[in-house]
């Protein structure tokens, strides 16, 4: 940017010295000649009409390095200084014009001495050309040292002025190689340039979708992983048990490996089209009626609570029993729920399935306290145990996304609330709803 503005600026300064040389060279040869004009017209004032008779001129003085001669019409030097024989500008002068020209490295400017009208001889000034060239150079030096401070006056501009352009982008280019290191948080900050700002915002969007891209790819990969855990370690007991007694009933126990494997399909269903979705209430979901989804659940959960040697009771409204609720995502949030008070829960668990105004609420409480602050404990990552801090924040978004919320009710004994939305069973049991 330097080198444009440079070279820019050299083309202006010669594009405009140059003309301005020559014409400081002509006006200086041009103001000689009218300074010698001056001389002769001042000189031939002296010259008296008894020229032509032999009286002698009495020339006024000169300036210094200027040569004033008169001459009379045979062309030779009567007075004053110059050549003894009249040169070609002089006889040209006989003729009563003003000769102008330049002989031998001099000036030379010729008058006529007229006298009624006649021609009594010629009145010659000249000067040498260094005195001439000498100012002219001493102006050409002073152009010139003029040039090169605006030329220098430029450069020094031109480097604030690229500095200024190229800042901000040497911090857009460092943020974005933070970027590409892996710095998600790097973002390009705003400068006094809008088109380098563009560009940045630009850059800063590019880095926000990328980061929202790569979280939800953590997140599904995290959700997928809690939401397998449980149901893949008990279809691995299971098996594992039916393979090691010889009485087992081995078709009971593929029946219920199958039930396993479907509920293990439908997690996965359920947590990709979250993850495909986004937030909000956008998810297509199967509808279910609630005692079926009850029915499926504690058939699922009352062997894990048995094996802890606890209580898990079922409590259905008689009204609440028909309606229809987002199938798969109640059946995701439940297990959140019932693997949470498993994990980390006390004493018995109650599930109530009641019906609010136009909803299914559907609490889960167990005996215990909460042990993580109210505030945070739908926090992705907040744990008071062991656990990963994902299945509260997971259950809460698939909540969300059927139009539903998740709650915490109360701290003790801890409970949790979740609302859905519901609708009368008709003649299709199964129909997407949002």
């Amino acid at each position: 940017m330097v080198h444009v503005a440079v070279v820019a600026a050299m083309i202006a300064l010669v594009l405009l010295a140059v003309p301005l040389a020559v014409a400081i060279q002509t006006s200086s040869f041009a103001e000689a000649r009218g300074q010698l004009e001056r001389a002769a017209l001042t000189a031939a004032v002296h010259v008296d009409p008894k020229f032509m008779a032999g009286d002698a001129v009495k020339l006024p003085p000169q300036e210094r390095g200027t040569r004033v001669g008169v001459y009379d019409l045979s062309g030779r030097l009567r007075d004053g200084r110059g050549p003894m024989d009249a040169d070609s500008l002089t006889r040209q002068a006989l003729s009563a014009v003003v000769a102008r020209g330049q002989s031998d490295d001099e000036l030379v400017v010729v008058v006529p001495v007229l006298t009624a009208d006649r021609v009594i001889g010629v009145v010659r000034a000249s000067a040498g050309t260094e005195n001439v060239w000498r100012r002219v150079v001493l102006a050409w030096l002073g152009l010139t040292s003029l040039a090169l401070v605006a030329l220098a006056t430029g450069v020094l501009v031109a480097r604030r002025q690229a500095r200024t352009l190229t800042a901000p982008l040497e911090e857009l280019s460092a943020k974005a190689r933070a970027v590409a290191s892996g710095d998600l948080t790097a973002r390009a900050d705003p400068s006094a340039i809008a088109e380098i700002d563009q560009v940045g915002r630009t850059q800063n969007t590019m880095v926000e979708h990328l980061t929202q891209l790569l979280e939800h790819e953590r997140h599904f990969s995290a959700n997928a992983s809690h939401q397998l855990r449980t149901p893949l370690a008990g279809l691995q007991l299971g098996l594992e048990a039916a393979a090691g007694d010889p009485d087992a009933n081995l078709r009971a126990a593929v029946e219920e490996a199958l039930e396993e494997s479907r509920h293990l399909q439908r997690t996965v269903d359920e947590v990709l089209r979250l993850a495909r979705a986004g937030p909000g209430p956008h998810v297509l979901s199967t509808s279910r009626p609630v005692d079926d989804l009850v029915e499926s659940v504690e058939r699922r959960w009352q062997g894990a609570f048995a094996a802890e040697d606890r209580q898990l009771g079922f409590s259905v409204e008689r009204a609440s029993g028909s309606l229809l609720v987002p199938g798969r995502i109640a059946e995701q949030a439940l297990d959140v729920l019932l693997d949470n008070a498993l994990r980390h829960g006390r004493g018995a668990v109650k599930v109530t399935v009641r019906e609010p105004d136009g909803a299914v609420a559907i609490d889960v409480a167990d005996e215990g306290s909460l042990a993580l602050d109210p505030r945070v404990v739908f926090k992705r990552g907040a744990t008071g145990g062991a656990g990963s801090g994902i299945g509260l924040t997971l259950a809460r978004e698939m909540a969300e996304a059927a139009g539903g919320r998740l709650t915490l009710t109360r701290a003790t004994p801890t409970t949790f609330t979740l609302l859905l939305p519901s609708s009368s069973m008709g003649p299709a049991a199964d129909h997407p709803q949002t």
